[in-house]
């Protein structure tokens, strides 16, 4: 399981360094989601289906990283709890880094838990839970 997720979360970070770079592959970035899933932070919860519409959403949310000078997305650290032979919750410490010209550069870190089912010997994300990014965004100038 470890290095399936590992596997997973290492495409997931060279897809986002991509987007931020301006060569998003959206359809390729959907591959790494389960067909359905949940996600929950200081918003609320949501449920959704890996379609157009997400895939749509992912477009308008990279083309919003980059507005706001997003640079580069890393990932610090992932450490698994295990769940059962093919469940997990994968909690990934990541670094963005934010670069403008009004803005000195700036690294904030912060953690995302994943919600992780194998298939067929693939991992894919079905769920997410993620504190609250504006808040975060806004306290260090940002936004």
């Amino acid at each position: 399981m470890e290095q399936a997720v590992r596997a997973l979360f290492d495409q997931y970070e060279a897809f986002f360094r991509q987007a931020l770079a301006g060569d998003l592959k959206a359809e390729a970035v959907a591959t790494l989601y389960a067909s359905e899933f949940i996600a929950a932070s200081p918003a609320g919860v949501t449920a959704g289906k890996n379609d157009a519409a997400f895939v749509q959403a992912m477009v308008q949310g990279y083309a919003q990283y980059r507005a706001i000078g997003t640079q580069d997305m890393r990932i610090r650290t992932v450490a698994l709890a295990v769940i059962d032979d093919l469940h997990c919750v994968a909690h990934v410490g990541w670094t963005a880094t934010y670069r403008r010209d009004d803005l000195p550069e700036t690294a904030i870190e912060f953690d995302v838990h994943y919600l992780v089912q194998l298939r067929d010997g693939a991992a894919k994300v079905f769920g997410w839970v993620a504190g609250d990014e504006q808040a975060a965004l806004r306290q260090r100038g940002i936004i």
